[in-house]
């Protein structure tokens, strides 16, 4: 059975590894998860209660938005769906905000967030996450642009409006579907609503 892949991707064997802002370093024993913004129950997890709260192994590609792609990587983690229950997120939130150790952010819409695949990832192809891969957690939403898979993970804010993230300052797309090929803002969904531009 052929692969279907993404507009203008194409698959490459292992992974290229990015660090906008430079690799930081990790005190697992200080580490911590929190769970912020617009819920009621704020919380906040160690390493050691995410790793037991694992409930989701899937295998999914991985995209990045330059073009290349990575088939049938193996990931463990926890729904994101579940920790914003756990959260009671209140409804009029609409963005999610995702905060990196090293101080990037990525932004993404609550209903790719809440989606059934979107996971907070602790482990790859059967390992803990490497340092170079985001170590200790990194979402992970399949149909999405790599960028959005927040490397160090250490924050998700639940907001009502959009904000930037690090990439998205710099011209890249608000939501980032990779079927839709939302590389860059103007092209798809806009957070100001749908819109598409005309292909001549």
């Amino acid at each position: 059975m052929q692969r279907q892949s993404p507009p203008n991707q194409h698959y490459v064997k292992k992974f290229i590894y990015y660090a906008a802002l430079g690799v930081p370093h990790v005190d697992i024993q200080k580490y911590r998860l929190k769970i912020s913004g617009l819920v009621e129950n704020p919380i906040e997890f160690t390493y050691e209660q995410l790793l037991n709260m694992i409930d989701t192994k899937y295998t999914k590609d991985f995209h990045c938005v330059t073009g290349w792609s990575v088939a049938d990587v193996e990931w463990e983690g926890i729904k994101l769906k579940r920790l914003a229950e756990m959260a009671k997120v209140k409804n009029e939130a609409k963005w999610v905000i995702f905060y990196s150790l090293d101080g990037y952010t990525a932004t993404i819409p609550i209903e790719d967030a809440l989606h059934e695949d979107t996971i907070i990832a602790l482990k790859m192809n059967g390992k803990p996450l490497d340092i170079k891969a985001g170590f200790p957690a990194r979402p992970f939403i399949p149909h999405l642009y790599g960028w959005k898979s927040a490397k160090w993970l250490t924050e998700i804010e639940f907001v009502k409006d959009y904000v930037d993230g690090f990439w998205e300052e710099r011209g890249y797309h608000e939501r980032g579907n990779v079927w839709e090929e939302e590389r860059f803002k103007g092209e798809g969904y806009s957070h100001k609503g749908w819109k598409r531009n005309p292909i001549f």
